[in-house]
């Protein structure tokens, strides 16, 4: 049943409200978005991770950690991880969750043959295995935290906003968590969040869903840290590895995100 969502998500008014817009005084403004662009940050190890991507200055005293989409490193994610760094002036951290398998193929994507969708499945059920990624996620928190970072915020893509919001209940690391045209959408995660959440589906994600998210985030007691807005222009991915840059609307609404996101950690990591 899960893997059957993740198939169909990867495929192209209360008194207290979430956040629906950026206020002036938690503006950023994020550096330019790049189709052709060459990550700045470094590949190194740490924690239990042999592979990770780290991006921003070493004088930060909060991080934040991105788990990507299936497809994993990829130039548009990379991209959006130096944009949070950069403009927040914060470490960000992006494990390499698949290692030591390596994430799913890329092209052709999403599989059209039968042995294709059965690898899909198997991948889903072995190296991006939510419950074990959750795990692996709630421990590098914890590790960030025990090596001196004061606040650690999370944000995920796809499969990877699924492991995000799992690893955001009680006794999470994370003082805020955002998830990013999710996969396996789910308003029953919502209900065991214990930090502030920003949401930000696609169009190929259920609206309904969200709709019921945003409702039970609405009644939380930290309601008002918490952010939202659905894309609905944007297919699965746009914010990440299916991200086209080259078009001009896809990076319209990729610096919109990112905008929103930057502004939700700062309001939430402060």
């Amino acid at each position: 049943m899960i893997i059957r969502s993740v198939f169909r998500h990867i495929s192209p008014s209360s008194r207290r409200k979430m956040t629906t817009h950026n206020t002036n005084a938690a503006c950023c403004t994020i550096p330019p978005v790049i189709s052709d662009y060459t990550p700045k940050g470094i590949f190194k190890s740490v924690g239990s991770f042999d592979k990770v991507y780290v991006t921003g200055p070493d004088t930060s005293t909060n991080a934040i950690v991105c788990v990507y989409d299936i497809f994993g490193f990829y130039p548009q994610t990379q991209q959006g991880a130096d944009i949070v760094a950069s403009t927040l002036k914060t470490k960000v951290y992006m494990p390499d969750f698949f290692e030591p398998d390596g994430p799913f193929p890329h092209d052709p994507f999403p599989p059209t043959t039968d042995e294709g969708k059965e690898a899909l499945q198997n991948f889903f059920g072995t190296t991006a295995n939510p419950q074990k990624n959750i795990a692996k996620l709630i421990e590098f928190g914890n590790h960030l935290k025990t090596n001196g970072a004061a606040k650690v915020g999370a944000y995920g893509f796809c499969w990877g906003g699924k492991v995000t919001v799992c690893a955001a209940g009680e006794n999470t690391p994370f003082s805020s968590v955002s998830i990013i045209h999710p996969a396996m959408l789910s308003a029953e995660d919502s209900e065991k969040l214990t930090v502030p959440l920003a949401i930000y589906p696609s169009k190929d994600e259920p609206k309904e869903e969200f709709e019921k998210i945003v409702g039970i985030l609405a009644k939380k007691p930290f309601a008002d840290s918490c952010d939202n807005k659905y894309y609905s222009n944007m297919h699965h991915g746009w914010a990440a590895a299916r991200g086209d840059l080259k078009n001009e609307e896809n990076k319209k609404e990729f610096e919109d995100v990112y905008t929103k996101l930057v502004n939700f950690f700062k309001k939430t990591l402060a």
